[in-house]
């Protein structure tokens, strides 16, 4: 059955009015998921028993159930759900000086094939709605309940192409951006993407204050048609002319996240190119420790080898950060843990 929480707050009003219901029933709905958190129908006790019936019949709340929980010494968890299907999604839950922030799957796994990603070892079964969005983070935000603290930022940034999944990923940050959803700011909410060309060009049409990340880590077509297969459809240049487009649509900053692969991406000649590519482009570099995956064989930087690489951007007039690492006592790379559990199924 679907989720009430693949509705956002007009489509929730405009269901209840289709109904015959008042719209103002929706907005009660809304309330009760969001606002009190309610895990099933039942608890939406102003609502009257004949409506709560007609639900029960037709909806479930939460699509997402918990089967794995991993905390990292310092904070980090990671959450594997199993839908209600059978299928296995993650979220984590990253602690940073900001606040808390949650990166959500899109997928159920991912078909984009990038080399180094342990998101593709299991190909892409189906989208996720909306609502299985929504639930991971209802999900963390029900653990941060317990101690008065709030999910603050949602990066879409886990297994899956968010892209490849346009409309429910519009859909699920509409409602978590809503004010009787969850409120979170659109500037706390970055929606990232390996390079769909078409969706980019629709996302800037769209004129949202949510954050673009760009996943780029090659900064030249060669090394990048190797590393990420996307870019033999949408090759660097017609990327780059779509995100001057959304720039100047939105006049909003980019982050172009960049994984440091020892020997693959790190040398100083590719901080030289990569500074080519962005230059007089209003953005900044988000370099990656890379979370090592044994099926691939890429090996990370040391901290020593991230620095002279981020000493030579900045030298070159582009700003950079390199991100903390989170996680690195769990399994912390995208995919890692559902990839684990369905070995585990399978036997």
């Amino acid at each position: 059955m679907q989720s009430l929480y693949d509705f956002n707050y007009e489509q929730i009003q405009q269901y209840a009015l289709d109904q015959g219901w008042k719209k103002f029933r929706g907005h009660q709905i809304f309330q009760w998921l969001y606002r009190k958190r309610v895990q099933s129908i039942d608890e939406m006790s102003d609502i009257s028993k004949e409506c709560r019936d007609f639900l029960k019949e037709n909806f479930i709340v939460n699509p997402c159930k918990i089967v794995d929980k991993q905390v990292s010494s310092d904070g980090t968890t990671k959450y594997l759900f199993e839908l209600t299907d059978g299928a296995l999604v993650e979220s984590v839950l990253m602690i940073y000086d900001y606040g808390k922030s949650v990166c959500v799957s899109s997928q159920v796994g991912c078909n984009m094939g990038c080399d180094f990603c342990a998101s593709g070892l299991l190909k892409k079964r189906r989208d996720l709605t909306s609502g299985e969005m929504v639930a991971q983070v209802l999900s963390v935000q029900k653990d941060l309940d317990e101690t008065d603290d709030r999910v603050s930022h949602v990066v879409v940034m886990g297994t899956g192409e968010p892209f490849d999944n346009y409309e429910h990923v519009m859909n699920f940050v509409k409602t978590i951006n809503h004010d009787l959803g969850l409120g979170i700011g659109g500037r706390h909410i970055t929606i990232s993407t390996c390079g769909i060309v078409p969706k980019i060009l629709a996302f800037a049409q769209a004129k949202t204050q949510y954050n673009l990340a760009i996943s780029l880590h090659a900064p030249n077509d060669t090394l990048r048609n190797k590393l990420m297969p996307i870019n033999k459809a949408y090759p660097l240049e017609e990327l780059m002319k779509a995100l001057k487009v959304y720039t100047d649509l939105n006049n909003r900053r980019l982050t172009f996240e960049y994984i440091l692969l020892k020997g693959i991406n790190d040398q100083q000649i590719h901080a030289d190119q990569l500074a080519d590519l962005i230059r007089g482009i209003n953005a900044y570099v988000n370099l990656i420790p890379y979370n090592e995956v044994d099926e691939h064989g890429y090996r990370s930087v040391d901290r020593k080898s991230a620095m002279v690489f981020y000493d030579r951007l900045m030298k070159k007039g582009i700003r950079a950060t390199i991100r903390k690492e989170h996680g690195g006592d769990i399994d912390a790379a995208c995919g890692q843990l559902r990839a684990k559990e369905e070995k585990k199924r399978m036997g």
